[in-house]
């Protein structure tokens, strides 16, 4: 029998569109397979009660009874640290992994290493998310050294509502935002379905389209020695930073 991968998923509660995605993008790869526990988050505001839904009690929890599975690695499949701080990740990852002797990596960590390999620094980002929210992913990614040249946002509190979003809306999002020719476009929620569209939106627009839940994936592929180009018809990704 070939070495299975266990990759862990801690996932938002309300979210509907990462794990059927996640299995879609696996869907090549036999031997791994993905596996997921929920929090609860059922709203993305700045608004106390809804920060305090990433507080790392929850997650701790959810990664416990994930680490019953001997996974190879748990990732965070959630944007929060967009307007938290990227610190908010770096410091998730480093109490998941004392908690539970399980490495850990997030979609948020996971895209700005990739933007940070490929030296793509005028970046656009687009998001179903408030408008507070986006002002301070913007504001948290210019103060990282990276320029935000275009975004585009719905104004949505979500979080289910995020996966009733059209493919087609977030093409045209997408379209939208590269008529200010920024190096990459990601789109930044992990219940929205971008990952679906990014290989079509690339090849019509040359420009690499990162989505969330590609980019947790595609960490935790490489952090357990896969080999991300067999992810194939899911964008760029996988094919361009492959390990």
């Amino acid at each position: 029998m070939t070495k299975r991968v266990l990759l862990g998923m801690l996932t938002p509660s309300s979210n509907t569109v990462l794990e059927p995605v996640t299995a879609a993008m696996l869907s090549g790869l036999p031997e791994v397979s993905a596996h997921f526990g929920r929090f609860t988050v059922k709203e993305i505001s700045l608004r106390a009660a809804a920060l305090d839904q990433f507080t790392d009690a929850p997650f701790l929890d959810a990664a416990r009874l994930l680490a019953d599975a001997q996974l190879n690695v748990i990732g965070w499949n959630g944007t929060s640290a967009g307007w938290l701080g990227f610190d908010a990740d770096v410091k998730l990852c480093k109490a998941i992994e004392e908690e539970t002797g399980i490495p850990a990596c997030t979609s948020m960590l996971a895209l700005n290493e990739i933007l940070e390999t490929t030296g793509r620094k005028r970046i656009a980002i687009v998001s179903p998310y408030l408008d507070e929210i986006q002002q301070t992913m913007v504001a948290n990614y210019n103060a990282a050294g990276f320029e935000v040249v275009a975004e585009r946002h719905l104004n949505d509190r979500g979080n289910f509502s995020f996966s009733e979003i059209s493919e087609e809306r977030i093409e045209r999002m997408c379209m939208e935002v590269a008529e200010a020719k920024p190096e990459a476009i990601a789109i930044i929620c992990t219940n929205m379905r971008g990952a679906p569209v990014a290989e079509r939106v690339e090849k019509a627009l040359g420009i690499p389209v990162y989505d969330t839940v590609s980019t947790v994936l595609w960490k935790a592929l490489r952090m357990t020695g896969v080999d991300t180009r067999r992810v194939q018809g899911w964008g760029s990704l996988f094919r361009e930073l492959h390990g």
